[in-house]
């Protein structure tokens, strides 16, 4: 009887420095493709997001977890937002509200600018190799 030659089997390692960077680096590069994309991308992010997170160390996990907490943030702020915009666009029938649908569009559309600020920092921090 000849002996069975060794198999390839997967080297088990606890966590590198490196583990889920690649995850965390194309998170935040997709969050900063949100507006070209129509926000399509955004939602691809987060699952990447929390893909990632559960093989991510380190670094690469405190930028993976601020991403998850920045989408969040962001996505309630924009419901209050368009919740705002919606009462003032009727309130807007008597004239009372045109002032206040200005007011919210503007902060829409700043929530919508610090999102991809804050996702360019994020993917500079994480590439210079600094917390979120």
């Amino acid at each position: 009887m000849t002996p069975i030659p060794p198999r390839d089997e997967p080297a088990f390692r606890s966590g590198g420095q490196g583990d889920g960077k690649v995850a965390a680096v194309l998170g935040w590069s997709l969050y900063i493709l949100s507006i070209p994309s129509a926000n399509v991308l955004v939602l691809v992010g987060l699952v990447v997001a929390y893909a990632g997170r559960g093989s991510a160390t380190g670094l690469a996990l405190e930028h993976l977890n601020a991403q998850i907490r920045l989408f969040w943030s962001v996505f309630w702020w924009t419901i209050a937002c368009w919740i705002a915009i919606a009462v003032s666009a009727l309130a807007s029938v008597i004239l009372i509200g045109i002032p206040f649908l200005l007011v919210f569009g503007l902060l829409w559309f700043l929530i919508s600018i610090w999102f991809t600020v804050k996702s360019i920092f994020g993917l500079i921090n994480l590439l210079g190799d600094r917390g979120p």
